[in-house]
């Protein structure tokens, strides 16, 4: 079983229908109402946790009743949770999501604990990535804790996934650390300074960026499928057709389950469709953790 530490946030996201995605200053009445367990962090950890994987989270959490809740769902599938500290006087993390009738969203997040998440706290887990066949990071926590999981990953020798999201720009010294790049077009533009405008430019950027010092580059690219370029193969592969009910935490998934399936050592082109068919199963259902399929409803999927 593939060995995976996730280091990264967890927040309860407080969901909205609405017919559409409000503009500046607009009120658009709504829908129904939800709250579920997200946070990108949270997120990747349980798709990678339901993919196969053996997980390890490092994350903070508040002292009040989201937190409560977010632990009992990280042991509820299976996750180490030793390393998710509660975090005495602050509020857990907070998304208020709107999502349309196209499945499309909108993101607002309050950290809370999220960012008090540091570099001790990553140290802490150090046994956990002497043990880790993969790393799996992202941006919703302080760079200080992702460059720290980054460098401990370095030691080990684990291969690290860092998926740039929220897009920031980053120090080139800590792509050069990173195996895998997952960016979506725009943060992949961020990072590169390539406009990225159609596939030549998907290209272009993804280049430049395997140039800083990542083995693997994939730009996720939504409905139309993704580029990647690394070991083995380079080139599109188109989505999975499904019908849309909410994209939230798709990106989440495809990067847990991608973690999971290059721990197992498959050839990048099979990894990717493994994480593709999670990513395509995820859209068909609401909310962000509860629309991780398991690892038997991803192999069943690619079988179809």
């Amino acid at each position: 079983m593939t060995r995976v530490v996730v280091v990264g946030s967890s927040n309860t996201d407080m969901v909205l229908r609405v017919p559409r995605i409000p503009r500046p200053g607009e009120t658009v009445l709504g829908g129904g109402f939800s709250m579920a367990a997200g946070g990108k962090g949270a997120n990747q950890a349980v798709a990678a946790a339901r993919a196969g994987g053996r997980v390890t989270f490092v994350a903070r959490v508040g002292d009040d009743i989201f937190g409560e809740r977010a632990l009992a769902g990280f042991e509820a599938d299976g996750i180490d949770a030793r390393f998710v500290l509660r975090t005495p006087g602050a509020a857990s993390g907070v998304a208020l999501i709107d999502v349309d009738d196209r499945g499309e969203n909108s993101i607002s997040v309050a950290s809370g604990a999220n960012a008090l998440l540091s570099a001790a706290d990553v140290g802490r887990a150090a046994g956990a990535f002497a043990e880790a066949d993969v790393v799996l990071v992202q941006l919703e926590s302080p760079i200080e804790a992702v460059g720290a999981a980054v460098r401990a990953a370095g030691e080990t020798g684990a291969p690290v996934v860092l998926n740039p999201a929220p897009a920031r720009p980053l120090d080139e010294t800590l792509l050069a650390r990173v195996s895998v790049l997952t960016p979506n077009e725009t943060e992949a533009e961020l990072l590169s300074g390539i406009a990225v405008r159609d596939e030549g430019g998907v290209r272009d950027a993804a280049a430049r960026l395997r140039a800083l010092g990542p083995r693997i580059v994939v730009v996720t690219r939504g409905e139309r499928g993704l580029y990647a370029s690394g070991p083995g193969f380079d080139g599109f592969l188109p989505a999975f057709r499904v019908e849309a009910v909410d994209t939230t935490a798709a990106g989440d998934v495809f990067n847990g389950a991608l973690a999971v399936a290059l721990g197992e050592k498959r050839p990048l082109a099979e990894a990717l469709r493994f994480a593709q068919a999670a990513a395509a199963i995820s859209v068909t259902r609401p909310g962000a953790q509860p629309s991780a399929p398991a690892r038997a409803e991803i192999e069943a999927f690619l079988e179809r």
